[in-house]
């Protein structure tokens, strides 16, 4: 006698409680992910250890340099850089992927209709047959893996909108960098000029003193060798100066024809910025955010890889007719539904969501370190430009002192060498090194804005106030 084998209600129960125990919730994924993001972080101390003024970050930083020019370059920046193009296409790609993982937690409706015609070759009869109805169809999400892949999207989207922020933020920064080299271009190239002409004037008088005996060859030739070094150190300043107004035309999305019509002078050095504390720069910093959300999205899929092991029930109800008649199918009393559950149990599938838990298990390790690389690298970048501020300080000093004893020697020098007590190399000699602390002070003062520039950048902060 056959029998038919029935599962115990036990079996079942115990079965579903099992499965329910694999379940992660959203409280779960996120405190799992909080654990694994909080053992990677180093400690943070209460101070930035450079010396730093702990006020709130200012907003407004480009507005502290008092360029109007300035301001209208970054604007064009914004609206016409290829990279932040290319960034916003991507924030859209990434909105559009959340929503299309929401739709996959709601009912799907289709409209299904067929027509066709066939029938017996010997006999020729032929027979016509249509149909028409519609079709709904709905996975449940039991054990949470669709919504876990729309959260997992989501936060995706998140990452991809937050590192669109910093891009703006780069972008700004490059900007604002590369204006100021192309003016500091401009006042090297001056500088070179009034070089120039004084060493053509001293070359004039040597020419003079050697026609009259009163200079030797060699003084001739030592005006006329740092002529043509000046000469060639113009020609060398002025190829740098092409290449910044390039390098801020590509960023501007303009042609790179070193065209720019750009002010005579660098702008005013704003006060040290604010930087405030050590805890706050993982808030403010987009591209931190960003690498947090791509955290979170890592734990999601790692929750939705393990809900892919257990059963998938999905729901599929029809409602309409068939006929051979065309007219008949759209006739009330003909219509006919069916409801239908499909359980799937994952048995044997050759280690495939195994080796898809594993993969996405590792995705997670590999989110975490980089999340705690970038929170690193922020921290170092904060530092780094906080320290850099003192120091360009420093060397201003330095090099502003360098600069009046290398004037007042030089007026030494030539005293001397008109009254035949110093050779002419002397004054040529000090005249270069007048010309070169000129030359570092202006670089010095270049460099000083671009740390501003960076610091801003590194703090992070809301640019909202840039963008509007």
């Amino acid at each position: 006698m056959n029998r038919i084998l029935r599962p115990s209600p036990l079996l079942l129960i115990s079965l579903f409680l099992a499965a329910c125990s694999a379940v992660e919730t959203e409280r779960a994924v996120a405190e799992r992910q909080a654990a694994g993001m909080a053992a990677s972080q180093p400690e943070i101390p209460a101070h930035f250890r450079a010396e730093a003024d702990a006020s709130p970050v200012e907003l407004d930083w480009l507005g502290r340099f008092g360029s109007h020019q300035l301001e209208a370059l970054v604007s064009e920046a914004l609206v016409h850089n290829r990279d932040l193009q290319a960034a916003a296409a991507r924030v859209e790609r990434a909105r559009a992927m959340a929503v299309k993982s929401g739709a996959r937690l709601k009912p799907s409706v289709a409209v299904v209709g067929s027509g066709g015609s066939g029938g017996l070759v010997e006999d020729r009869q032929t027979f016509e047959d249509f149909s028409l109805g519609a079709q709904v169809s709905w996975e449940m999400d039991i054990w949470g893996k669709l919504a876990a892949g729309q959260r997992g999207a989501r936060a995706s989207a998140e990452a991809a909108e937050a590192q669109f922020t910093y891009g703006r933020h780069a972008i700004a920064a490059a900007t604002a960098r590369a204006y100021f080299a192309a003016l500091e271009g401009r006042l090297q190239m001056q500088l070179a000029q009034e070089n120039i002409q004084t060493l053509e004037g001293l070359a004039r008088i040597v020419r003079v003193q050697y026609d009259n005996g009163l200079a030797d060859a060699k003084d001739l030739a030592l005006s006329r060798s740092d002529l043509a070094l000046a000469r060639a150190q113009l020609e060398e300043v002025t190829l740098a100066r092409r290449d910044a107004l390039r390098a801020l035309e590509l960023l501007l999305g303009r042609y790179p024809g070193a065209e720019l019509e750009l002010a005579e002078a660098l702008p005013n050095l704003p006060p040290p910025a604010p930087a405030g504390l050590p805890s706050e720069l993982l808030e403010r910093r987009p591209d931190v955010i960003a690498a947090e959300r791509q955290v979170a999205a890592a734990f999601e899929a790692t929750a939705q890889a393990r809900a892919a092991r257990l059963p998938t029930l999905s729901l599929t109800a029809n409602l309409g007719n068939a006929s051979s008649e065309l007219a008949d199918i759209l006739r009330p009393e003909n219509l006919a539904w069916q409801a239908v559950g499909n359980l799937v149990a994952p048995i044997l599938d050759g280690g495939a969501r195994r080796a898809d838990l594993a993969a996405a298990t590792a995705s997670q390790k590999e989110a975490v370190a980089l999340y705690a690389e970038t929170a690193l690298q922020a921290f170092g970048e904060v530092e780094t430009f906080l320290d850099l501020g003192g120091s360009l300080g420093l060397r201003a000093v330095q090099l502003d002192e360098a600069a009046l004893e290398a004037s007042r020697a030089l007026r030494i020098a030539e005293l001397r060498h008109k009254e035949g007590e110093a050779p002419l190399l002397d004054v040529l000699t000090v005249q270069q090194r007048v010309a070169a602390r000129k030359s570092q002070s202006i670089h010095i003062q270049r460099l000083k804005l671009d740390q501003r520039v960076q610091l801003y950048l590194a703090l992070g902060g809301d640019w909202r106030a840039l963008f509007e």
